[in-house]
């Protein structure tokens, strides 16, 4: 399956294809200085799957988390960069999950003043949401994303092979993010979670759910308006996850919890706390909803004293609703932990 994001002088290839983590050179020119940009929790397999592509190649791994995702870190890649005497002709490759994107990414799109990135996503949580968008970013303390930018990979080459060895609670995380396009565009991409396994019928809401993320940015590659709707659950999500995500909680986990006090229709409500049961996901889970607010009162789509938030009525439809920033901390109220 092959999909084109139309950016205009931007667009790039996504391939979704069983087995072409072995065919990368048929895609994309590896006969340069490559360096692959990967974390501790992909299996080293890989990475020398990818290396033997790459007559040329470097590799460097971090340390796996979204710990990852800054400046110390960002500055070591930068260095490695400048040691290796890299150009503007040659890449960067982020092999693993959204945190190697966004961070492989960010370094691509300053080193030099930008140089080239292939995105070769190696999770759920990033082949169905984070490997299509352009939005690269690094953290500042506790708060997510805080310093980034808009850049693109040249291509995205999606192998689902590689999730077989995502441990099942990773797995299950990603699907959140498929649980969203569902609700926020496409409502049949629901169906695929209540007709089967869904890990049978990966390939398809893989594909699914990046058609309504190539949909939504070709429209609004910048964010100035209808692809806000693609930060359902993402406002009290990433508050949480802020202040919980480096130790605890996963990001579609996180997400998951934010999206429920955002449905506006309690049919659905229930639909989608079944998919959750089914998937393994809590709803809702323990913590000081103080210290979320206020990381949250720095959140990007914070302006003065309100903020505004992706709500959903109907499956496939979402609307954006500007509300006080105080009413965020009701909902966060509202949540109850499990006992």
């Amino acid at each position: 399956m092959q999909l084109s994001v139309d950016l205009k002088e931007k667009s790039y290839d996504i391939i979704i294809e069983r087995g072409v983590l072995d065919r990368i050179g048929d895609f994309a020119d590896l006969d340069r200085k490559v360096l692959i940009i990967s974390d501790d929790g992909v299996p080293m397999e890989y990475v020398h799957t990818v290396m033997r592509q790459c007559p040329n190649g470097y590799y460097h791994i971090v340390r796996q988390g979204e710990g990852a995702k800054s400046l110390p870190v960002y500055e070591v890649l930068c260095r490695r960069l400048l040691e290796l005497n890299f150009t503007r002709t040659d890449c960067i490759i982020a092999l693993g999950g959204g945190v190697i994107g966004d961070l492989a990414g960010f370094v691509a799109s300053t080193y030099l003043r930008g140089i080239e990135f292939i995105g070769i996503p190696t999770t759920t949580l990033s082949q169905i949401d984070s490997s299509i968008g352009g939005k690269v970013a690094v953290n500042l303390d506790h708060v997510k994303n805080i310093i980034g930018s808009f850049y693109h990979p040249s291509v995205v080459l999606i192998d689902p092979e590689t999730l077989r060895t995502l441990p099942g609670r990773h797995f299950v995380n990603g699907l959140v993010e498929a649980v969203k396009a569902g609700l926020i565009y496409d409502a049949s991409i629901l169906d695929l979670f209540e007709q089967g396994d869904p890990k049978a019928q990966v390939d398809e809401i893989i594909y699914r759910s990046l058609l309504v993320k190539k949909a939504v940015v070709e429209q609004d590659e910048k964010e100035k308006g209808l692809r806000k709707i693609l930060n359902f659950g993402h406002t009290l999500g990433h508050g949480i996850e802020s202040v919980y995500g480096l130790s605890q909680l996963l990001h579609g986990e996180c997400v998951a919890i934010g999206m429920i006090p955002m449905l506006e229709n309690e049919a659905l409500k229930a639909r989608v706390l079944r998919i959750y049961e089914t998937l393994g996901i809590k709803s809702d889970v323990a913590y000081d909803p103080d210290k979320v607010f206020d990381v949250m009162q720095k959140d990007k789509k914070a302006q003065g004293d309100s903020i505004t938030v992706v709500k959903v009525r109907e499956a496939g439809k979402a609307v954006l609703e500007k509300i006080p920033k105080q009413q965020l901390y009701q909902f966060l109220k509202e949540i109850k932990p499990q006992s």
